[in-house]
């Protein structure tokens, strides 16, 4: 059960980041004034962001229980990707956020668009990771070997 609640979590988390940046986003450029468009886009960002902090640690401890209960090593490919895309989350949302303002404000040693092909980039990393991590939930697993003590002896 644990193992497909996390498959369905990881496609609905990859299906979040495709819609946000390949749907919501340049429709909101298409029929909205650029300022208007960018609170909005903006807006959107925002909630997925924390989103995907809530989904991205959600994951992680999955992953975490599930090394646990089949007595794997904690850290696994499973653990890694959400934690990379956490990773993402947070340099690329609410670290670049404050510097992408500045640079909005003209502060900073960095141009606004720098910084928004970097927070790009992240983004585009984290939602590689998750449909990274979505592919993998998807394949078959061995179900787990119940050994009875009194038949090994």
């Amino acid at each position: 059960m644990l193992n497909r609640f996390s498959a369905l979590l990881a496609a609905l988390w990859g299906g979040l980041l495709l819609s946000v940046a390949g749907l919501a986003a340049p429709s909101a450029f298409a029929v909205l004034e650029r300022a208007q468009a960018g609170l909005v886009v903006a807006r959107l960002f925002s909630l997925e962001a924390q989103l995907s902090l809530g989904v991205g640690l959600l994951l992680m401890l999955m992953a975490r229980r599930r090394a646990r209960d089949r007595g794997l090593p904690p850290i696994s490919a499973e653990f890694l990707l959400p934690a990379g895309a956490l990773f993402c989350t947070v340099a690329g949302y609410y670290a670049l956020q404050p510097l992408m303002a500045a640079a909005k404000a003209g502060q900073g040693a960095w141009s606004f668009m720098a910084l928004h092909g970097v927070s790009l980039g992240l983004y585009g990393i984290k939602l590689l990771l998750v449909l990274a991590l979505a592919w993998r939930s998807t394949a078959a697993k061995a179900p787990a070997q119940i050994t009875d003590p009194a038949k090994s002896s």
